[in-house]
């Protein structure tokens, strides 16, 4: 019965704090109609969701999240710096395919999305049979470089996080 009323509790409490955060207040009706929009949601697109992902180790996840977020602002000072103090023939864009070892699509796609949150870099497609991304790379002398960092950063994490 519970798991009817509250079919992904994790997704359900993400969307009580994102709407909180969304209205900027906090108050009792506030509260309330977030936690009626935590519960509605999952529980309507429960159908479409016969197979959801599930996290083998929350607490790497939120290593995960955290590694992400230091990335990011450490890319953003990088970019900036380039962009202020790099003339356009001393920046060196490059394409880079990383081999995906992942096999879960969450996994990948989590993967790709984070690429593509840090400044500098953005996936620009999947191979077909998801083996590969391909990343373009702002700025790097080092393409092998750029593909280890991905793979030893982001993707071991992932493989211990998702299945």
């Amino acid at each position: 019965m519970l798991t009817r009323l509250i079919p992904h509790p994790l997704l359900s409490l993400t969307l009580v704090l994102v709407w909180l955060g969304l209205v900027n207040t906090f108050t009792l009706g506030n509260l309330l109609l977030g936690t009626i929009l935590g519960l509605a949601v999952p529980m309507f697109t429960a159908p479409y969701w016969p197979d959801r992902p599930k996290l083998r180790n929350p607490i790497r996840a939120a290593e995960y999240i955290l590694v992400v977020l230091w990335d990011i602002v450490i890319a953003n000072i990088q970019v900036a710096a380039i962009i202020l103090f790099k003339r356009e023939h001393d920046i060196h864009s490059k394409w880079v395919t990383v081999p995906v070892e992942l096999t879960s699509a969450e996994a990948i796609t989590v993967l790709a999305g984070t690429i593509t949150m840090t400044p500098g870099t953005v996936s620009a497609t999947l191979a077909a049979d998801g083996g590969s991304i391909l990343v373009h790379c702002l700025h790097t002398d080092s393409p092998d470089e750029v593909r280890d960092q991905i793979k030893s950063r982001y993707e071991r994490r992932l493989k211990e996080i998702f299945p």
